[in-house]
């Protein structure tokens, strides 16, 4: 029978991951380096000229030439969150290193957070 590589590749450790990811500015760089590999670019317009402020906490870029403002985590799935960027790259770990499925439910205890039900599952269907 052929090995299955996927099975047997190397994954990252806990402690490597909280060496690597364990802070919320190594969580910030690593979605800036995702998103903008090469440098801040305008999701408006496309240029790369810009400047940064940090405002309420957060680190701002604003484009040059539209004025467009943004930061790393809009138009993104952390766009809206109020939880911290190591949480949630706590749960991507966890749920990729997993072999099987991970619950909702063991997330939300290995993680700390409560987990409500969507409102359109509360609501019977007619």
């Amino acid at each position: 029978m052929a090995m299955n590589r996927v099975q047997f590749q190397k994954g990252l450790s806990m402690s490597e991951f909280l060496k690597q990811y364990g802070r919320v500015e190594q969580c910030h760089a690593a979605l800036l380096a995702s998103r903008w590999p090469e440098g801040f670019v305008c999701p408006h317009c496309g240029e790369t000229h810009h400047s940064t402020f940090i405002h309420d906490g957060r680190q701002h870029w604003q484009c040059q030439a539209c004025r467009y403002q943004t930061t790393v985590t809009a138009g993104t799935i952390f766009q809206a969150t109020k939880l911290p960027l190591t949480l949630w790259f706590l749960a991507m770990h966890l749920l990729t290193q997993a072999k099987n499925n991970v619950a909702a439910l063991e997330l939300m205890r290995h993680l700390g957070v409560s987990w409500r039900r969507p409102l359109w599952l509360t609501k019977p269907l007619l």
